[in-house]
């Protein structure tokens, strides 16, 4: 892997990286035409979801290189045609991400940030539409343990998502605490990582997934 200061690397090539230290990730495929990725939804079973996805592409959704709730090959096929055609220049290599469609009523952001004065950290928070307004988030000095990973679990104020919620089973605190230090692993062991976000992690029956990863590198 080639790495200047600043580069994005794709979504998939991201989750490829995290999902080595331990963080959880809906399976997915990469397709390089409108039929591959219907092939792709096919086998993965719908709804689905499909991106565009390259190394130059890391605001996606600002860019409506998202679609949602796809339910055939019909659709998906459709999608991708769209999404390929919206590629530009700048943006290098592209290929479509297929996955499922992951629906959960609760969202966390988890995370990498290289503090200017004390290194890399890793940072857990709440995500989704509360993520702006609350601000709810705690941080702690890469590497961390089993115990800070469950200190920043319990120091996040909106604790009532973390119970049970709407019919769903409380967040599986022991799956939380393997990202939290799956990250720091991530981080100790690849000293090319300089920032990395989870966004969101969806909670699934009560398991928190990934669902989309932006992993930034340096040389």
């Amino acid at each position: 892997m080639s790495t200047t200061p600043g580069t994005t690397l794709s979504e998939s090539a991201s989750k490829e990286l995290l999902g080595r230290y331990g963080v959880p990730l809906a399976d997915e495929r990469l397709a390089a035409t409108p039929d591959d990725a219907a092939a792709a939804a096919d086998s993965l079973g719908y709804p689905v979801v499909a991106k565009l996805c390259g190394d130059a592409i890391a605001h996606k959704t600002e860019r409506g290189l998202v679609r949602l709730n796809l339910a055939d090959a019909g659709q998906v096929r459709a999608a991708a045609a769209d999404l390929l055609a919206a590629a530009t220049p700048p943006d290098g290599p592209v290929e479509v991400l297929v996955a499922p469609m992951v629906k959960g009523s609760r969202e966390l952001i988890a995370g990498l940030a290289d503090d200017p004065q004390f290194g890399m950290t890793v940072m857990l928070g709440v995500g989704g539409i509360l993520a702006e307004a609350v601000a709810d988030v705690s941080i702690r000095l890469v590497p961390i343990e089993a115990i800070d990973a469950e200190e920043m679990i319990d120091e996040l104020a909106t604790q009532k998502l973390l119970g049970e919620f709407r019919g769903e089973p409380a967040v599986d605190r022991a799956a939380l605490v393997e990202i939290l230090l799956g990250l720091s692993r991530a981080a100790e062991s690849e000293p090319s990582i300089a920032s990395a976000d989870l966004n969101p992690l969806i909670v699934v029956d009560g398991r928190p997934i990934a669902v989309d990863a932006l992993v930034e590198v340096r040389s």
